[in-house]
């Protein structure tokens, strides 16, 4: 090549320069095929365990699930190890009931192999989540254990373990007496049963009593009359097995994937409502109304993310006799204060209010994520769902006046009525559900007050007496729990 027609060194210099400038221009998302991990996340809980995995771009993940020892494997394409992904493995803690380990190694160029060791026997599942609020691109594995537990059996375990305390002394409150317990409660047999010493015959005589050495005598027949209640029990134990149990679900909302509301100064609504309901479940615990002792059911005791539809599945399978959602919720101002009660509504919401309050509160599912591919007979759920009776509204109604009139005592009201509309956690058609919202937390003044342990036991006070009111003038029904 002549001189002539050779590029100048300057020529090349430029040339490269502009060639730097494009790969600058490009950015590593045109010029990287692999996705930069964000943040990877761990929550245990009896329900499930959920495993997280964020990126800047969505993850492609093929599972292979392998039941002895079970395992779930996922290979992860188009990135490679990192130490991001490392961070997995010291992210399990000892007492998750479901994951034993998490290991992470390279099986292939642009493959990630993670395998989480399991506990038990899981029903694993693994989806992706769009970007939502906070959050970029997720890749989920939910890990269900095979034998899911029995919210029924926590509720009756608790009973046992206080079965051998004396009894609670005074009821908070006072009220008329409630109805008579049902003469025949399978809840209570259960735990008879689970009680009792495996030699203990079927029937013990009452202490001081001779024992029967022939069969009784059938009484006469008196269809219209039921039959004479046995002697009371005179133990505690006996006590607790026998008795018409009131049963309150407690729903501290958001959790795990959900921090909810988020203060000024970084409190966040799921850790501030969990605190109060775990107060406020000690309280309905050691309390009687007419005779008849208080049991209280969380749909979530601990950091980790439930969906609304499970929120009201559980209150119904546990036959709860009220239903309480308690939140701390945020506005777009920091001048927006005071509480509110709010019921459903099958019609509009009764403000302009209400209604963006129940909008945003029914998009936890999409922040907290939930996979849509593994729901089944969705349309039966959502049906049901929306089978909310005028009399569980009216109840409702009742439940949130009275709980507005204990909160506005110690707090200030942002409404000084009860609000409807939508809320999907307040749709179970059988149970008198209300919505709490125990202040907002966007606003400075408030959020100081929902960080004080003070505070946190002044609202507790005030929802159980609102509770107590409530059944003094709604006694529950006499009926009997189905096991």
């Amino acid at each position: 090549m002549s001189d002539a027609r050779r590029p100048s060194p300057l020529h090349s210099r430029r040339t490269l320069l502009r060639a730097g400038s494009l790969v600058l221009l490009l950015g590593t998302q045109q010029i990287a095929r692999g996705a930069t991990i964000v943040a990877v996340r761990v929550w245990p809980a009896p329900d499930y365990s959920r495993v997280t995995i964020e990126s800047d771009r969505a993850l492609t993940a093929r599972q292979t699930f392998v039941d002895t020892p079970p395992r779930l494997a996922v290979d992860i394409e188009g990135i490679d190890l990192n130490p991001s992904l490392r961070e997995l493995v010291a992210k399990v803690r000892a007492d998750d009931p479901n994951i034993a380990g998490i290991r992470v190694g390279q099986n292939a160029p642009g493959v990630v192999r993670l395998v989480v060791d399991l506990k038990q026997a899981a029903r694993p599942q693994v989806f992706t989540l769009q970007p939502v609020a906070a959050y970029q691109h997720r890749l989920v594995f939910d890990l269900y254990p095979a034998q899911p537990p029995d919210p029924l059996e926590a509720l009756i375990a608790e009973r046992l373990r206080d079965a051998t305390a004396p009894l609670p002394g005074s009821a908070i409150g006072t009220g008329r007496a409630m109805a008579a317990p049902p003469l025949t409660d399978p809840l209570g047999d259960l735990i008879a049963r689970h009680s009792a010493p495996q030699a203990m015959p079927p029937a013990l005589p009452v202490p001081g009593t001779a024992v029967a050495t022939a069969p009784v005598a059938p009484a006469p027949a008196a269809p219209a009359r039921p039959a004479a209640p046995a002697t009371p029990p005179t133990t505690a134990r006996a006590a607790y097995s026998t008795d018409r149990l009131i049963i309150i679900a407690l729903d501290p909302g958001h959790g795990g994937e959900d921090p909810g509301a988020i203060g000024p100064r970084g409190t966040r609504e799921k850790d501030v409502v969990l605190k109060v309901a775990h107060l406020l479940r000690d309280r309905i615990n050691a309390t009687q109304v007419g005779g008849n002792p208080m049991r209280a059911f969380l749909t979530r005791d601990g950091d980790f993310f439930v969906p609304l539809a499970a929120r009201v599945d559980k209150a119904r399978r546990v036959q709860a006799d009220l239903f309480v959602s308690i939140h701390a919720d945020a506005f777009t101002t920091p001048s927006a204060r005071g509480a509110s009660v709010f019921a459903l509504s099958q019609g509009g919401a009764s403000s302009s209010a209400a209604r963006w309050l129940a909008n945003k509160e029914n998009e936890a599912d999409l922040i907290g994520g939930v996979n849509l591919g593994a729901q089944q007979d969705r349309h039966v759920q959502r049906a049901l769902l929306d089978m909310s009776t005028t009399a569980q509204i009216n109840d409702s109604l009742k439940l949130g006046s009275v709980l507005l009139g204990e909160i506005g005592s110690m707090a200030k009201l942002h409404k000084p009525r009860v609000e409807q509309a939508g809320f999907a956690v307040l749709k179970a058609p059988d149970i008198p559900s209300v919505l709490v919202e125990t202040a907002f937390i966007s606003n400075p003044e408030e959020e100081s007050k929902l960080r004080s342990a003070a505070y946190q036991e002044q609202l507790a006070d005030a929802l159980m007496r609102g509770i107590v009111r409530y059944f003094a003038k709604n006694p529950p029904l006499a009926r009997s729990r189905t096991v």
